[in-house]
């Protein structure tokens, strides 16, 4: 079975690190009606130069119109559809119904993918959507196995399922809160979710202004709903029997060092599944590499629960460099990201590459003068790394304690 890997891509950089490390698909927004206000996203001249970038190597691209617009902003919907259509997008993805239908009138061309948003969790709504038009329903994240594999048997071959298996959770069923409006005034509808949800509180009564009360869980914990990320890479043959069509990583205002190693991981997890043959573990830990919160499954495989004892995100590696070019010997050219220093222990990942520690030897600059620690942000310098690696390469140090 083929199996489509679907990766965020927030603006340019990240397209094409998802894109170098084995992405079948990306999903962006442009600068406008997208769920990521906060992305990078892509003006319309980037959106046709990532188009142009994704089909040259035979990569798909999806764009985001997912918010909910108002009365004032519908109007400006149908010029932004017929752009991205020009742009030569393959399909946009939607959550409200006016939208849907604009879309079929002035972007026909474009395949129609219903949001996350939408909250599909039944067949009967998956075969309304299809009824309407649709060429895929991107799934709820509150649905389990069981109930995916029952939708697939009870639907339209033709009608694709997407489903989320990488990623941040919302604690709001399917997206649907109304903290961020409520006490920011951020529209978590309109892309500019300011979490609330993480946010770590306490009580406060009317007569005793600054005297704050801690709210327990459990514990002696306060994180009431601290939901965990998703990570399903240890479950790709289970997701590819229950017939879904694509896997989608969350992830847009992640940064591009997320996008290349979850898509990675990811793009081996598949190409095991599908060769029959079990996920090498070096693979596995990489998702542990990146930054993250405490893993579950979702709802997959039942209630994911909560993790109490802290919000913060596990953030264990970081990059130092990112190989711009490379000789068949080794000798790279590198963009200085976060400084180390010669004798310092690395490790270089890369487009199908299996990581490798190394010592760095010491440096040259861009005059080919010794250098023993690159300290400017985006500096070239050349490296000889242990062997060759492709452009887009990243080199990465262990910044605490496993």
């Amino acid at each position: 079975m083929s199996i489509e890997l679907l990766s965020p891509a927030g603006d340019m950089e990240r397209l094409r690190m998802a894109v170098t490390y084995g992405a079948d698909a990306v999903y962006l927004a442009g600068s406008d009606f997208g769920m990521r206000a906060f992305a990078g996203n892509f003006t319309p001249d980037q959106l046709r130069e990532a188009v142009a970038f994704c089909h040259a190597r035979g990569v798909k691209v999806h764009v985001t119109c997912n918010t909910m617009p108002r009365n004032d902003e519908v109007s400006r919907l149908p010029a932004w559809l017929e752009l991205i259509a020009d742009a030569g997008v393959d399909a946009v993805i939607m959550a409200d119904l006016g939208v849907f239908a604009l879309a079929g009138k002035h972007a026909p061309g474009l395949k129609r993918h219903v949001s996350t948003q939408a909250g599909v969790t039944n067949y009967e709504v998956a075969r309304a959507w299809h009824d309407l038009g649709a060429d895929r329903v991107i799934l709820a994240r509150e649905l389990s196995l069981e109930e995916v594999a029952e939708l697939r048997a009870k639907t339209p071959r033709e009608l694709e399922i997407e489903a989320f298996v990488h990623g941040a959770m919302c604690v709001s069923y399917s997206g649907r809160c109304l903290l961020s409006n409520y006490m920011t005034g951020r529209d978590a509808q309109r892309g500019a979710c300011a979490q609330p949800c993480r946010y770590k509180y306490a009580l406060m009564e009317e007569k005793r202004p600054g005297e704050y009360f801690p709210v327990y869980e459990e514990n002696g914990e306060t994180f009431i709903m601290n939901s965990r990320d998703m990570c399903m890479i240890d479950h790709i043959p289970e997701l590819m029997e229950a017939g879904v069509d694509s896997l989608k990583i969350e992830g847009r205002a992640k940064s591009a060092y997320y996008a290349a190693v979850i898509t990675s991981a990811y793009r081996h997890a598949v190409d095991a599944a599908q060769a029959g043959v079990p996920l090498s573990p070096v693979w596995r830990d990489e998702v542990e590499k990146v930054s993250h919160r405490h893993y579950s499954t979702g709802f997959w495989f039942g209630q994911p629960g909560q993790f109490t004892e802290d919000a913060r995100y596990i953030r264990d590696y970081q990059v130092c460099a990112v190989v711009e070019s490379c000789a068949p010997d080794g000798r790279a050219v590198c963009s200085l990201r976060n400084k180390f220093r010669a004798g310092d222990t690395l490790e270089l990942i890369g487009p199908g590459l299996e990581p490798v520690s190394f010592q760095v030897p010491v440096m040259a600059d861009s005059d080919g003068f010794p250098l023993e620690e690159p300290r400017t942000p985006q500096m070239k310098f050349t490296l000889q790394l242990p062997h060759p690696a492709p452009a887009l390469s990243l080199l990465r140090r262990q910044v605490s304690e496993p």
